[in-house]
């Protein structure tokens, strides 16, 4: 797992050589020599990881584990100590620290603690996630997803508002989700809402809350979602669907940090790391009049963007066998998978429903499979002649045309050099030449 690692010692060379040995493995590292310096750049930018000196001038490695921690919930720190300060060290762990490394170090050592305390932190994360009333299944098998998972493990730490990119049904909630469930509100309420699915005027009342009296039916005060979310993660689902006047006054909530109930006098100040998504194309909305550019530029902090499902095949059928599992699970059912002529269907269609849709479909086959395994006619009751373009081709046909597509995938990945998409794929390069003979990829 690469990572961004900040590494801090009074000694220029000390802070070289440990960035040289970790950039070789693959990480981002940077390197400061004054403590002042770390913490200020841990406001601007988090990393995964922190590498400190146990004994420097000001502030000592213990002071900087403290401060850093402040900033960062649940950054893993390892502590550079001399045999001197083995005692101080271990006083440290109890702190928060995660480990120590002596002076001089052994390369392989520092490796693979680094290793360790970066899979350690990020197991926390994801058991608290998977600990979530219903959460879903998180794949990472395609390079797009790995990356996007990549980028959570990034920024989940930090405060910075997050904006989830992609079409409808790729999974920008679960995204959300592992964020929060990373960070160090972890412990804090995590709230979704679709402001698409709410008119203006319940909109601002479901945000920003009301007071007994603001409207017909008001009868007491209502928190808004803001401060229901207040000290954890608000989910703002669909951003791109609120009007130009209404993005005015989410704008400036998000400036003043506080808002301003219906009906109320008083702003009500709130603590919320905001993840904001939407399907839509933001940027041109903003040179069409239809999003505002500073609202925009609020939002756009960091983005994570999630390619639709058909761009990432190597995910469908992990997906599909994590559904199923946990539907089986849920209605105490037996099954034993699906039929090849369903894993061929599964390959080739064209999900343009994404993650959701296929979702969906494996709930539909299990719920009606009449056998042991869910056969083709159990995802589209009635016959497969209404099914998508390819579900009526031959098993032989389906076959080829899964094959085609994962090879091609696995060329582009490796910008068309034969010799390493043979290695991915696991045959020989002949055998991977004639396949693209048959199926046209030459």
């Amino acid at each position: 797992m690469s990572a961004k690692i900040a590494v801090l010692d009074d000694e220029p060379r000390m802070v070289e050589i440990v960035s040289m040995v970790l950039r070789r493995d693959g990480h981002e590292v940077v390197g400061f020599t004054e403590p002042a310096t770390l913490l200020a750049a841990l406001d601007a930018e988090p990393v995964d990881l922190l590498i400190t000196d146990l004994r420097m001038p000001g502030l000592d490695g213990v002071s900087v584990l403290e401060r850093a921690r402040e900033k960062l919930p649940g950054l893993p720190v390892i502590l550079f100590t001399a045999h001197a300060t083995v005692s101080t060290a271990i006083e440290a762990m109890k702190k928060g620290a995660y480990d120590y490394v002596q002076k001089p170090f052994d390369n392989t050592e520092l490796k693979a603690l680094v290793a360790r305390a970066l899979d350690h932190a990020w197991l926390r994360s994801e058991n608290r996630y998977l600990k979530a009333p219903g959460a879903p299944p998180i794949v990472a098998e395609s390079p797009a997803m790995k990356q996007a998972l990549s980028m959570v493990r990034r920024v989940a730490a930090s405060r910075s508002t997050v904006l989830v990119t992609g079409e409808s049904g790729t999974g920008k909630e679960v995204i959300a989700r592992a964020i929060h469930y990373g960070s160090g509100r972890a412990e804090a309420p995590f709230v979704a809402l679709n402001v698409k699915a709410l008119s203006e005027t319940v909109l601002e009342s479901e945000l920003f809350g009301h007071v007994a009296g603001a409207f017909t039916g008001a009868r007491g005060d209502k928190p808004g979602v803001f401060e229901r979310a207040d000290g954890g993660t608000l989910l703002l689902d669909e951003i791109g669907e609120v009007s130009v006047d209404f993005q005015a006054k989410l704008l400036r909530t998000l400036q003043e940090r506080e808002v301003q109930p219906v009906g109320g006098t008083e702003p009500r100040p709130v603590d919320v790391r905001l993840v904001a998504a939407t399907h839509r194309d933001l940027e041109a909305d903003v040179r069409a009049g239809r999003f505002r550019e500073d609202l925009y530029f609020r939002l756009d902090v960091i983005r994570i963007h999630l390619a639709p499902l058909r761009e990432r095949r190597e995910d469908i059928l992990p997906l599909a066998r994590a559904f199923l599992a946990r539907l089986l699970a849920e209605e105490r059912r037996e099954l034993r998978g699906w039929s090849p002529e369903v894993e061929a269907w599964l390959l080739t269609h064209d999900w343009p429903g994404n993650v959701r849709e296929l979702q969906n479909v494996i709930e539909r086959g299990a719920i009606l499979a009449l056998g042991d395994r869910i056969e083709l006619s159990d995802l589209k009751p009635g016959a497969t002649a209404d099914a998508p373009a390819g579900a009526t081709k031959s098993l032989a046909e389906l076959l080829d045309l899964a094959t085609a597509e994962h090879i091609r995938r696995v060329l582009e990945e490796v910008d068309g050099k034969r010799v390493e998409a043979a290695k991915r794929l696991g045959i020989e390069r002949t055998t991977l030449y004639r396949l693209m003979r048959k199926h046209g990829l030459d």
